[in-house]
């Protein structure tokens, strides 16, 4: 009978141990940070950090998100690149939680942002949300954000010129238990073309003052394709760190449905480019988070 009592009081405190964890992972958020060097980043005249937010989903850190918005402040960074989900779109459900951290932020630096599938459904269903996402954008773009919709932005920073680029998926590559045949020509046909190709192994003066492309991607379930498309960077989320994490292994499930993702919040070296996967700032519908703190990811950019 006391072996059982013990056992009983040891799962009820393990249990215990549990929820109290979810809920500090859930109302907390952490600053990671990864650094990329790269002979493509000759340009740079001093290294530059740039910080990737994604998936905030209306959370709300402080009053009126002044925690993050600070930590965004005290990071300094030269650009903010922004991976989508910021809000969360349901029918009656307002955006003015995302909307008002996010018009602060250009007052910081240049700020870019690219859809994810919450945006795009609020776009593609256009009479269903009321205009909404067209209000979102619209007051977005008058603070300043420079919204990236299947676009390309070429610009120069701290003397290395970068493509930034913007990939929009529609809103059926993210379904249920399905995977779309997405391929690098697709992104091409999406994009309108592809970054610069000079990233010869056999000739390392091509690599010299080069054009860095960087790819803000949501779904990172389609990261074959966006590596065979090119970029240096690939930038996504959507999948808040695969809810729970396991050391050692990674996230658990993806929201379509799919077990132990292979990007699912890391930082991965393939060849000469890198994949970046955010565990995002927040969380619907399941509001669990367990070993996968909330994240705003600072990478900082230098030359090899």
């Amino acid at each position: 009978m006391k072996v059982l009592m013990i056992l009983a009081a040891l799962i009820i405190l393990a249990a215990a141990a549990v929820f109290f964890e979810i809920y500090r992972e859930v109302h907390h958020f952490r600053i990671t940070r990864y650094e990329i060097k790269s002979s493509r980043l000759s340009g740079l005249r001093r290294e530059t950090k740039i910080l990737f937010l994604s998936d905030l989903h209306n959370r709300v850190y402080g009053y009126g998100n002044r925690d993050l918005l600070q930590a965004v402040r005290d990071e300094k960074p030269d650009l903010i690149l922004i991976g989508g989900d910021m809000l969360i779109g349901k029918e009656n459900t307002p955006f003015d939680t995302a909307l008002d951290f996010v018009r602060q932020l250009p007052s910081v630096c240049r700020v870019f942002y690219v859809n994810g599938n919450h945006e795009g459904r609020m776009k593609e269903y256009s009479e269903i949300y009321k205009g909404a996402y067209k209000k979102y954008r619209c007051s977005l773009k008058e603070a300043g954000v420079v919204f990236l919709e299947n676009e390309i932005c070429d610009i120069n920073l701290n003397g290395q010129k970068l493509s930034v680029c913007g990939l929009e998926l529609p809103v059926c590559t993210y379904r249920k238990f399905h995977k779309s045949d997405i391929n690098a020509g697709i992104i091409t046909e999406y994009l309108g073309r592809f970054p610069e190709k000079d990233r010869s192994k056999t000739d390392p003066e091509s690599k010299q003052n080069s054009c860095y492309t960087i790819l803000l991607a949501h779904n990172p379930a389609y990261m074959d394709a966006y590596l065979d498309w090119g970029a240096d960077l690939i930038l996504s989320g959507h999948l808040h760190g695969g809810l729970v994490r396991i050391p050692g292994i990674g996230g658990i499930v993806t929201p379509q449905g799919f077990f132990f993702p292979k990007y699912s919040g890391e930082m991965t070296r393939e060849g000469g480019q890198t994949v970046i996967v955010s565990r995002g700032l927040g969380s619907h519908t399941l509001n669990i988070r367990l070993f996968n703190t909330p994240e705003l990811i600072s990478i900082t950019l230098a030359p090899e």
